[in-house]
């Protein structure tokens, strides 16, 4: 059990590496528009499919206030997203939500990664912390429940 807080863009992503590397049933992202998650690199892509090769439906989940750079940004994760569409979803979250300032990585409903807010690194890490998490969970479920766009990781045309 753990929980720490960072507050430089540094500490930031060393977070979301030990987070992702613990994931192994569902991971749930609610964020702006991923762009300061980085998941393209090779190590992140990596742990993303370790955790979306389970056989467990709605394994990852993320919801995105601005789902455009995801579709012009991130052909690596459409990628990763479209092959494993059986098991991960993607939507852009409803106006009415877009005055929340917040980001969260949760993972397998007991470890988290809360920025508290859209434009600062200032964020906690909470390990092996369950009930800690489960607010969060209801939260981002509320966020999921809201509806909004899904968004297609694959390119239709001719």
């Amino acid at each position: 059990m753990s929980r720490e807080l960072f507050t430089s863009w540094p500490d930031y992503q060393t977070a979301i590496d030990r987070i992702l590397a613990l994931a192994r049933k569902r991971i749930c992202i609610y964020d702006e528009d991923l762009g300061h998650l980085h998941l393209e690199t090779p190590e992140r892509i990596a742990m993303l499919k370790a955790a979306l090769s389970t056989v467990r439906a709605d394994c990852l989940r993320i919801a995105l206030r601005d789902a455009m750079p995801l579709q012009q940004r991130h052909p690596i994760l459409q990628e990763l997203l479209t092959t494993y569409s059986h098991n991960s979803a993607v939507q852009q979250t409803p106006e009415h939500l877009a005055h929340l300032r917040d980001s969260m990585i949760l993972v397998d409903d007991a470890h988290a990664l809360i920025r508290f807010d859209r434009n600062q690194p200032r964020c906690k890490l909470l390990l092996d912390e369950s009930d800690e998490v489960m607010p969060y969970r209801r939260r981002f479920d509320e966020i999921w429940a809201e509806g909004g766009t899904p968004v297609s990781t694959t390119t239709l045309g001719l």
